[in-house]
């Protein structure tokens, strides 16, 4: 299985992300995106890849779209009643066992409520606690927002709104920004002739999108103000 390199600087095709933007995209208090970087990723998780998972200084650090995702899936196992003691162990134990630099961007990670759990295939499931091996149980919703590479698990794609949106967020595509779906037309352009007065209307016919895929990003932006 093919890892992902782990890299702290940026590169093309892996995204290049602000805490702004971590903050907007998954829609978390900027405080609390500052704060988890120092604390977990350049701290805690730092140690077991050598690096920080950022670069910049202070307020103008940035991240990659791996990082992204392992903070999105990080937060949302918290919400679904995982303490963060057991997910700190799980990215250690899931990044020595597996031998990967991003666990929670590399497999399909999932949660009981309790435990940490991945899915090495389609038919099993195994718990980071205990490294047993279990019938598949319950896949956390949050999944339905990621895609994967079938070939070797990991994150290609976040649909930050779910898949029954249009945005996606695509480092292949506008440096990882929101993006409509099929298409490199910032949602965050969008929003701005929303605010600079264009109606939902005008702005579909100048993009040559439907008028729901501007609600989608006038929505999206809402929701993150």
């Amino acid at each position: 299985m093919t890892a992902i390199t782990f890299s702290n600087q940026p590169e093309i095709g892996y995204g290049i992300y602000t805490l702004r933007d971590v903050a907007q995209i998954l829609h978390l208090p900027k405080a609390t995106v500052r704060r988890w970087l120092k604390e977990y990723w350049d701290l805690r998780f730092a140690k077991q890849v050598g690096e920080k998972h950022s670069w910049g200084h202070k307020r103008d650090k940035a991240i990659n779209f791996f990082t992204l995702v392992e903070f999105y899936v990080f937060y949302e196992l918290r919400k679904h009643g995982v303490s963060a003691k057991h997910v700190l162990n799980a990215h250690g134990v899931l990044q020595k066992e597996l031998g990967v630099d991003y666990p929670f961007a590399s497999y399909r990670i999932m949660t009981d409520g309790k435990n940490v759990l991945f899915s090495p295939d389609l038919d099993t499931i195994v718990s980071v606690k205990g490294m047993q091996y279990e019938l598949k149980g319950i896949i956390a919703d949050f999944l339905k927002k990621i895609d994967f590479d079938p070939k070797n698990q990991t994150a290609l794609r976040l649909y930050p709104s779910g898949k029954g949106h249009t945005i996606v967020v695509d480092p292949q595509h506008q440096f990882g920004q929101p993006v409509i779906k099929g298409t490199n037309i910032l949602t965050e352009t969008l929003y701005a002739l929303h605010l600079g007065g264009e109606s939902e209307k005008q702005i579909a016919a100048l993009y040559d999108i439907k008028l729901s895929e501007v609600r989608d990003a006038i929505k999206f932006y809402q929701q993150a103000a």
